[in-house]
């Protein structure tokens, strides 16, 4: 089966397709795609407005979109879905670790967690949306070469960053994961 990707994220497609490549399911993405307005207040919300948009577009193809993105407890859930933008310039992970890590020079209670969003539409419209989380807490500083966004200031229970672990070890344990897991087991059941 073949899933297309509303992204331009690569790191996010190479993720994604380890993840789905038990199921022998093959996610392709879109690189020129059109930028979409992320206009949602959810994470949720805004995967279905990704999702619809490209799956308008490819009839009778089956489309996913996520939303994913860090809640901090003691910055009340930010950056949340503005997480990609956090420091003002979408994408710049190295801008956004840093502000993240200034806000919370004085904070003592470091809880968060890495949310995302999933859904899946055909023909324009959202068929199901899946969700997965991935409790931890901030850290101190910068650590690790692995990953992307947020990983690098993301400490697990073990004490290591989530770019301190191998990739595949990583899609065991991820947000992304607990949420793609969901959608492959639904795939298998009703295609």
């Amino acid at each position: 089966m073949v899933l297309y990707v509303a992204t331009k994220n690569q790191g996010k497609i190479k993720e994604i397709n380890k993840i789905m490549e038990r199921a022998d399911i093959i996610c392709k993405s879109f690189p020129d795609m059109e930028d979409v307005e992320e206009t949602g207040n959810t994470f949720e919300e805004n995967a279905k407005i990704k999702a619809d948009f490209l799956s308008s577009k490819l009839k009778d193809e089956y489309v996913i979109a996520d939303d994913s993105g860090l809640s901090v407890d003691a910055l009340n859930g930010a950056p949340g879905i503005y997480s990609a933008r956090y420091s003002g310039t979408h994408g710049d992970d190295k801008a956004n670790n840093i502000k993240i890590l200034k806000e919370m020079q004085e904070k003592k209670d470091r809880k968060c967690r890495f949310i995302c969003a999933i859904a899946l539409s055909k023909n324009g419209k959202t068929v199901k949306t899946f969700h997965g989380e991935l409790e931890g807490e901030v850290g101190y500083e910068e650590r690790g070469e692995n990953g992307f966004g947020y990983d690098s200031i993301f400490l697990l229970p073990n004490g290591k960053t989530t770019a301190e672990i191998e990739h595949n070890e990583k899609n065991k344990i991820s947000h992304r994961y607990k949420a793609l897991e969901k959608l492959r087991d639904y795939l298998n059941k009703v295609i």
